[in-house]
Formats: structure tokens, C-alpha cells, sequence
């Protein structure tokens, strides 16, 4: 997971309004991942390819709530940031993320909301 809500389980408390997910782009892997998100209730998943990821930068899904998915982040492939995910419970659910320092690299854009982020994930790395 990349984005605002792994802002939200680095500790920083801010708005946002998808789950943005770095994936591996591989055909398999899209098949599982539609498969997983068939199970949301307007089964927007339905409509991937499954070289959807390969072909653009996001694939939305806009089901109950929006995922996006990415095969790059600013440079940054899945297969790159794998050795930098960690992992936290939530309510039973262990959910993957990726750690500070791996997490600045997928937010080197223009937009005020990732300079924010930078900002406190830097000052999070000072404090550690």
C-alpha cells in the first residue's frame, strides 16, 4: 500500500480518498487481483484487463470505495519496494506498506499534499 492511507499507518493523520496500491503488473497477478476485488458489492472489477496496469499509469476501480492500482510510483516498481514493505494488523488484517524512506520515493511530485507527506515522513526518519 502507498498513498494516503499508508500516510495513515506511518502516523500521519490526513484526509484521502482511495486505497492506492503498488502491484506487480504481471497478467497473473491482475487476475488475482480482480478476483480479490470481485468481492466488493458493484463488482467494478469486473471491467480489468488484466494488462490494464501495464498499459497505464492507474487503473481506478471505483466499486464502494476507489483502489487505485500502480505499477510505478514515480520510478518506484513493485518489485523494487518489496524488500522495504512492512506490515501492520488492523482489526485482524495484516496490511502491507511500504516504509518511510521507500514511501518518499512514490511521492516525488509536484502535488502540495505529497510535499506534506515528505515533510513528516522525513521528520519521522530524524526521530528514529
Amino acid at each position: 500500500m502507498i498513498g494516503g492511507f499508508a500516510m495513515i499507518l506511518h502516523g500521519y493523520t490526513r484526509g484521502t480518498m482511495d486505497v492506492d496500491l503498488l502491484v506487480d503488473p504481471s497478467e497473473e497477478n491482475l487476475q488475482k487481483i480482480k478476483s480479490a476485488l470481485s468481492r466488493l458489492p458493484d463488482n467494478a472489477a469486473a471491467e480489468l484487463v488484466e494488462t490494464d496496469v501495464q498499459n497505464y499509469q492507474v487503473v481506478r476501480v471505483a466499486d464502494v470505495f476507489v483502489v487505485d492500482l500502480l505499477g510505478k510510483a514515480c520510478g518506484v516498481v513493485y518489485a523494487d519496494a518489496l524488500p522495504h514493505v512492512l506490515r501492520k494488523t488492523v482489526e485482524g488484517v495484516e496490511i502491507p506498506y511500504l516504509d518511510a524512506q521507500t514511501l518518499i520515493l512514490t511521492k516525488e511530485t509536484h502535488r502540495p499534499k505529497d510535499r506534506q507527506d515528505v515533510l513528516f515522513l522525513k521528520h519521522k526518519l530524524k526521530q528514529e
